[in-house]
C-alpha cells in the first residue's frame, strides 16, 4: 500500500469517526436512562431472589431494546416527527390522545420512581430526601430552561459515566463468571406469581414506553438525516448493549452476595446496605453512586419524552434550544411534570418500595400498545417511502411484541 493510499485510507476513518462522533446521543442517553431506579432495584430484585438463574430474561430484553430503539430513530428521522405526532396525523385525534395518556401515566408513575431512587440513594449517605428531591428537581429543571441542546446533551453524557460504578461492584462481589454464562444463555422459569411479576419488571424497564419515545423525538431535535442512519445505528446498538451489561453487572452483584446468603430486599437501597458487610464499603458506596447518578440522569431526561409528546400532540413545536417564550407548553410540560412527581415522593407515608418496582410492571402493560401502533406505523409504505421496514424485519417487531404480550398474559393469568 502507497503512502497516498494510506493516506486516503485515514482520512475516510476520520471522516467517518467523526460523522459517528456527531450522531451519537439518542441512543446512548435513551439506552442508559433505562438503568434507572427502578430498573436498578428490579435487576437488585431479580438477582438477590433468582441468582443468576434469570439472566436469560435480561438478555432477550436488550435485544428487545436494541430492535425498537432502532425502528424508533427510524421513524423519526424519516419522518421528521416523534412517536405521539404520528400516532395523532395517522389514526387521528382520539387513538393520538388514548396514545398520550397511556404515555402521561406510564412517565408521571416512573418520574415519581426516579425522584423516589434519589431520596433512596440521598439517604444511604445521610442526606434527608427532604433536602435532595427539591434541590435536583431544581438543577435538572434549570439545565433544561438555560440550557442549548448540545450543552445539556453534554452534560447528561457525563452523568453516564456515574455507571461504571456497578462495573466495579461486580468485580468487588467475585460472582461465578461460569454460572452467570449459563443463566444467560439457559431459559429456566420458576411458575410462580413472584417470578412472572420480576420478569415482567425487568422487560418493562428494559423496553421502557418513554424510552420510545424519547429516542425517537430526540432524534428529531437533534436534526439528524436519513444519510446519518447507519451511523446512528451504532449508536443505539451501544447504548442498548451497554444498558444490558451494566443490568447483568447489577444482577451478578446481588447474586454473588444476597442470593447465596438468603438475603432478600425490596429496594437497590436496601441492597447497597446488605453488600456492605458481605462484600465491603466500597461495594456499597459503588452501588450508592450508581444509584444516584442513574437517578438523576433519568430524572432529567424522561420528563422530555412527556414535553416532547405533548408538544406533538397539540401541534405546537418544541425544542431544547427554543426559549420559554417560543415553547411554553414543551417548558410547562416539563416543569409541572418535575413538580407533580416530587410532591407525591415527599408526601408523607408514601411508601417508595411498591412505587419503584410496580411502575415497571405498569410500563409492560402500557408498552404494548405502542410498540403495535409502532410497527403499523413502520410497515405503511406512504409514510416511510423507501424506508419502509421490510418483512424479515416486521416478522422481528411482531416476535418482539409477542414476548412483551406473553409476559403480560402469565402475569394476568396467575394473579386472577
Amino acid at each position: 500500500m502507497t503512502s497516498a493510499t494510506r493516506e486516503a485510507v485515514g482520512r475516510g476513518w476520520r471522516v467517518r469517526l467523526l460523522a459517528l462522533v456527531a450522531v451519537v446521543g439518542p441512543g446512548l442517553l435513551a439506552g442508559l436512562s433505562d438503568d434507572d431506579p427502578p430498573g436498578i432495584t428490579t435487576y437488585s430484585v431479580l438477582g438477590a431472589d433468582y441468582g443468576y438463574e434469570l439472566l436469560w430474561v435480561l438478555l432477550l430484553s436488550t435485544c428487545a431494546l436494541i430492535v425498537f430503539h432502532a425502528l424508533a430513530v427510524r421513524m423519526g428521522v424519516v419522518t421528521s416527527q416523534g412517536l405521539i405526532g404520528l400516532v395523532r396525523d395517522r389514526y387521528g385525534v382520539r387513538v393520538g390522545a388514548l396514545a398520550l395518556v397511556l404515555l402521561l401515566v406510564a412517565n408521571l408513575g416512573t418520574t415519581c420512581a426516579e425522584l423516589a431512587g434519589i431520596a433512596a440513594g440521598s439517604e444511604l449517605f445521610g442526606v434527608s430526601r427532604y433536602i435532595s428531591v427539591p434541590l435536583v428537581a431544581a438543577v435538572v429543571t434549570l439545565l433544561v430552561l438555560k440550557g442549548a441542546f448540545h450543552r445539556v446533551e453534554h452534560i447528561l453524557m457525563a452523568l453516564a459515566a456515574a455507571f461504571v460504578s456497578y462495573l466495579a461492584a461486580g468485580f468487588f462481589a467475585h460472582p461465578d463468571w461460569g454460572q452467570a454464562a449459563g443463566g444467560l444463555v439457559t431459559p429456566r422459569m420458576p411458575l410462580t406469581e413472584d417470578a412472572i411479576l420480576v420478569v415482567t419488571a425487568t422487560v418493562g424497564t428494559t423496553l421502557a414506553p418513554w424510552g420510545l419515545s424519547f429516542i425517537q423525538s430526540y432524534a428529531v431535535d437533534k436534526k439528524l438525516r436519513t444519510s446519518d442512519l447507519r451511523y446512528e445505528r451504532i449508536d443505539v446498538v451501544v447504548g442498548s448493549v451497554l444498558t444490558g451489561v451494566i443490568g447483568f453487572f447489577i444482577v451478578v452483584t446481588c447474586a454473588a452476595t444476597l442470593h447465596v446468603q438468603g438475603v432478600s430486599i425490596d429496594s437497590a437501597a436496601d441492597a447497597a446496605e446488605a453488600l456492605e458487610p458481605l462484600a465491603g464499603t466500597y461495594a456499597r458506596a459503588l452501588f450508592g453512586i450508581g444509584l444516584l447518578g442513574a437517578a438523576v440522569l433519568a430524572a432529567a431526561i424522561l420528563p422530555l419524552s412527556t414535553a416532547y409528546s405533548v408538544c406533538e400532540y397539540v401541534g405546537h413545536e418544541g425544542a431544547l434550544n427554543d426559549g420559554f417564550r417560543q415553547a411554553p407548553y414543551f417548558y410547562s410540560t416539563y416543569v409541572g411534570l418535575v413538580g407533580l412527581a416530587a410532591t407525591l415522593v415527599l408526601l408523607p407515608g408514601v411508601s417508595l418500595v411498591p412505587l419503584l418496582v410496580l411502575t415497571q410492571v405498569l410500563n409492560a402493560v402500557l408498552l404494548l400498545p405502542l410498540m403495535v401502533l409502532m410497527h403499523r406505523l413502520s410497515r405503511d409504505g406512504q409514510l416511510m417511502g423507501g424506508f419502509v421496514v421490510g418483512r424479515g424485519l416486521a416478522l422481528l417487531h411482531v416476535g418482539t411484541i409477542a414476548l412483551v404480550g406473553g409476559c403480560i398474559a402469565a402475569l394476568l393469568s396467575i394473579s386472577l
